[in-house]
């Protein structure tokens, strides 16, 4: 190809011969359209095919390529193309935008990259500044083969380098340097010239640098290449990257004297410095990427695995003791529910800045997966060590987070495993960690345990009955049984309280405290207490429906039941289903289930009051206690504790807290039902106190409906074959 004058003016527009290539019709006519348009000898080709054959028999200025074609893609008409016209300018016009397609089709020699759906005239722009640039290589290929030898040439193309170009005398000092060091790092060239270059080398390369040109075999054809960090001009913290690359020169390659450029004629090393600061940042970027968890910015899984790896080795060496902790968040998912993943994001790098200012220097916490972290504590001396840790993490994590105008609370679940006693590998360590996490979520959560080996035997059967479980949701296999809550002035039946059992296959029955700690840990709570419901209110519905207008079902809620956004609408939806009487439910709960998030969970109890619903306090004395949320809730009923009517027979303390409870109770107009009733002694101490309603095993255990509809509208309930 000729090459086009270097006379023209860099703005002149010029007609140039342009290669098309696309595998759509549409898009290749606009394309060519367009262009002829602009005066340019447009040629198409559909497809790489097509593309290939026209190379063969033409030549161009321009080429512009997409990538994706069925046939041949654009990186072979492209590799082609600089075979057999290396003259010819590349322009991807592709809708493959990934970094790793714009990075091939760059290396490929491509020289600009214009993305589907394109701007017409951004499109014209860059296609002028490529042929441009075309020009402008041409025109400098033309001139380098005249000007091969002359030092004019050299000097041209070192200072119109991207790159630092410099020499250094033998003693490491600067005798020539050209004015990219002024754009780059800020340094005029005179103000170098003649000091050492160690002094723009960053203090951590010193050793690297003062050294690298000491190296044997070092030539020309040889030359030394390293990455140093530099400082620019005014600030010792900002640096920036450089590839260097250099080799020693001898004093008779360079004319003796020059007035431009002094000391030339002591120079000993030539260089060239490139800024690959992008590119380290890039790799920095890509490296944080792949080892840590941008929303928190703390290490990820990988990482953590790595770091204790390493701590292991370690204690094993030393024969010390290192800890594990497995961090899961109490009550994450309801709040992430209620109030959207923007602030659940928000929360979770809330609770990360608290968890980080309990830590000790060379503690390693990651986030481990949604609201789980785990902790790596190397070199303890002893359990106690790891059991402070956990004591400031709880507490550090129970003071309320402000998230906008919301004020939320959440605890965590901590389980600890030490090496070497509970595992004496990776792996080990972490499940056992986890393990000791459900021990803790089981028994109430918001605390820490130990693993022991016992918990290994109890979550194989965890599995087991965690299996079965699911299984026995599908299998129908739930059953609902019925304590009577009796008026303790007319023996009369007034409610039902539904308690769930489990027909086992092979176990038999099993009663609520052998199965749902497991149900509320695996999230099947909802299910199981969905399928209580249901069943309860066919009963019970069936019961009011057929003359006993009055009686009430009491039914007992979990707290992820109550936390969830949608429990309300929920619960209402199953009664309607059931046409069963708001009017005839009262849902108990617990203090310690209305004091975690006081301002959601009253909210919802108004709901349900004013649809009819009745509230009542369950095991009343035994939680929070605060006569501050009875005043300000829609409760109707406190039940008071068996432990404290236990207690009425031995004439213990507790005798006067159930006199208080009650006493309280008539002044602020709520009704009382005692669980726990065994003994007349107990029920005639409640009758005198004036407590409405009783239930235990003085009138009965809970028994199957069957049981049940023989002594509804009895009196006495007590004689009915209890």
């Amino acid at each position: 190809m000729t090459p086009v004058s270097i006379e023209k003016t860099p703005g002149e527009r010029q007609a140039a011969r342009i290669l098309v290539v696309d595998d759509d019709p549409r898009l290749l006519k606009s394309l060519s359209s367009l262009l002829t348009q602009e005066g340019h000898d447009v040629t198409e080709a559909e497809g790489g095919r097509a593309a290939l054959r026209v190379i063969k028999d033409h030549t161009f200025d321009l080429a512009m390529l997409d990538l994706r074609m069925p046939d041949v893609d654009g990186f072979d008409v492209m590799e082609k193309l600089s075979a057999a016209q290396a003259d010819c300018g590349v322009i991807v016009v592709s809708g493959e935008s990934s970094f790793a397609a714009v990075s091939r089709a760059l290396r490929r020699g491509a020289l600009d990259y214009i993305r589907k759906p394109f701007d017409p005239e951004e499109l014209l722009a860059t296609v002028h500044n490529v042929l441009s640039k075309c020009s402008l290589i041409r025109a400098h290929e033309h001139v380098s083969m005249r000007l091969e030898k002359s030092e004019e040439l050299h000097r041209y193309i070192v200072n119109s380098s991207p790159d630092i170009v410099f020499m250094l005398d033998e003693r490491g000092r600067f005798c020539f340097v050209n004015s990219k060091v002024e754009s780059l790092l800020g340094y005029q060239q005179s103000e170098l010239l003649g000091r050492h270059f160690r002094q723009i080398l960053d203090n951590r390369d010193l050793a690297r640098g003062t050294y690298a040109l000491t190296g044997p075999n070092i030539s020309a054809h040889n030359p030394r290449t390293l990455e140093v960090r530099l400082k620019t001009r005014g600030s010792r913290k900002a640096t920036r990257h450089f590839e260097i690359t250099a080799f020693p020169i001898s004093p008779e390659t360079w004319p003796q004297d020059d007035g431009e450029i002094s000391h030339r004629s002591e120079a000993r090393y030539y260089g060239t410095a490139r800024d690959v600061t992008e590119r380290k940042e890039a790799e920095a970027f890509i490296n944080f990427q792949a080892y840590h968890d941008l929303l928190t910015r703390l290490p990820n899984r990988a990482l953590f695995k790595d770091r204790l790896d390493l701590a292991i080795t370690h204690a094993r060496r030393s024969e010390q003791k290192l800890a594990v902790m497995f961090l899961d968040l109490d009550r994450f998912k309801v709040i992430n529910d209620t109030l959207g993943h923007a602030m659940g994001d928000r929360l979770l790098q809330a609770v990360t800045h608290r968890l980080e200012q309990c830590l000790r220097k060379g503690d390693t916490l990651s986030r481990f997966g949604g609201d789980e972290f785990t902790l790596l504590l190397p070199s303890i001396h002893s359990h106690e060590d790891a059991r402070q840790i956990s004591r400031k993490l709880i507490t550090a994590l129970r003071e309320p987070f402000q998230l906008g105008s919301h004020e939320v609370f959440v605890g965590v679940s901590i389980g600890i495993a030490i090496y070497p006693e509970a595992g004496d590998s990776m792996d080990q360590l972490i499940q056992n960690a986890d393990i000791a996490m459900y021990h803790v979520k089981a028994r109430g959560k918001d605390g820490y345990r130990f693993f022991s080996e016992t918990m290994s035997v109890d979550t194989a059967d965890r599995l087991n009955l965690e299996r079965d479980l699911r299984l026995a949701l599908d299998r129908d296999e739930l059953r609902v049984f019925y304590q009577p809550q009796v008026c303790s002035t007319t023996d009369c039946v007034v409610g039902l309280e539904a308690l769930v059992r489990w027909e086992h296959p092979e176990q038999g029955l099993l009663y609520p405290r052998d199965f749902l700690p497991l149900a509320e840990e695996t999230k099947l709570i909802g299910r199981l207490s969905e399928r209580v419901l249901d069943i309860a209110c066919r009963d019970v519905g069936q019961w009011i429906r057929d003359g006993h207008k009055d009686l009430r079902l009491a039914v007992n809620l979990s707290p992820l039941q109550v936390e969830h956004p949608r429990f309300v609408s929920t619960l209402m939806d199953q009664l309607r289903v059931h046409h069963f009487p708001p009017s005839n439910l009262e849902i108990e709960i617990t203090e310690n289930v209305i004091m975690k998030d006081l301002e959601h969970i009253s909210q919802k109890l108004r709901e349900l009051a004013n649809l009819g619903v009745r509230i009542a306090i369950d095991d009343f004395g035994t939680g929070y206690s605060s006569l501050n949320y009875i005043h300000r809730l829609p409760i109707h009923t406190l039940k008071v504790d068996q432990s404290f009517v236990k207690g009425i027979r031995s004439g213990e303390d507790e005798a006067c807290i159930v006199n208080a409870i009650v006493a309280m109770a008539h002044g602020l107009r709520l009704e009382i039902v005692a669980e726990g009733v065994e003994t007349d002694e107990q029920l005639a101490y409640l009758k005198n106190l004036g407590c409405h309603q009783v239930q235990g095993f003085y009138y009965g255990p809970a028994r199957p409906k069957e049981v049940i509809e023989k002594i509804l509208g009895q009196v006495p309930a007590r004689a009915a074959s209890f």
